[in-house]
């Protein structure tokens, strides 16, 4: 029998992808156990409903994301290009065969109503984007406003992206924050 951290991971890892690719309301339990290979009773054991499954997913999001937006910033040389890297990291999200928009948002949109902890841990995971975006842009020693302008950029990109099923709305919000930094700095 695996442990339960394995078993933890193979769960979460199932529905993540059936979420993304479906949505959580189409999604069933028996979908996440016959894709995780773990019985239902284990996965009650480990999650005690569909809920706890579902701030699992969004913790690992959450630690995807910061570990994409963390490696493409570290391949920047400057502040300014650190806050380009977002666009960047976006325009290869963007390109993956599974793209199909913002976990966050999507879960947001499906959930919010019913579901104050997907409120939460949504809101929780736009701040802290936000707080990473002022950082950067008070360490550039631009106008705060900026921070929120390039937040905006980049949430509206991952949506575009998403509706249109290109990934040309992260170069072209990378355009316009390139623009914006500029004007800032000025």
């Amino acid at each position: 029998m695996i442990d339960d951290t394995v078993a933890r991971t193979q769960v979460v890892e199932a529905a993540d992808q059936l979420f993304y690719a479906h949505g959580v309301q189409a999604v069933g339990m028996d979908a996440v156990r016959t894709a995780a290979g773990v019985s239902l009773k284990r996965i009650y054991s480990l999650f005690p409903s569909k809920d706890a499954l579902v701030a699992a997913v969004l913790e690992r999001r959450r630690a995807q994301w910061n570990a994409g937006i963390a490696a493409s910033a570290a391949r920047a040389a400057t502040v300014r290009e650190k806050i380009l890297a977002v666009f960047d990291f976006l325009d290869a999200w963007f390109r993956e065969a599974d793209f199909n928009g913002c976990a966050f948002i999507n879960a947001y949109g499906e959930l919010h109503d019913g579901n104050p902890d997907v409120t939460r841990t949504v809101r929780e995971q736009k701040a802290a984007f936000q707080r990473y975006v002022a950082d950067l842009v008070r360490d550039a020693g631009a106008p705060e406003p900026l921070a929120a302008q390039i937040a905006i950029l980049a949430e509206g990109a991952q949506t575009t992206a998403a509706i249109a099923g290109t990934p040309e709305a992260a170069g072209q919000a990378r355009a316009a924050a390139e623009v914006l930094i500029d004007a800032a700095l000025a």
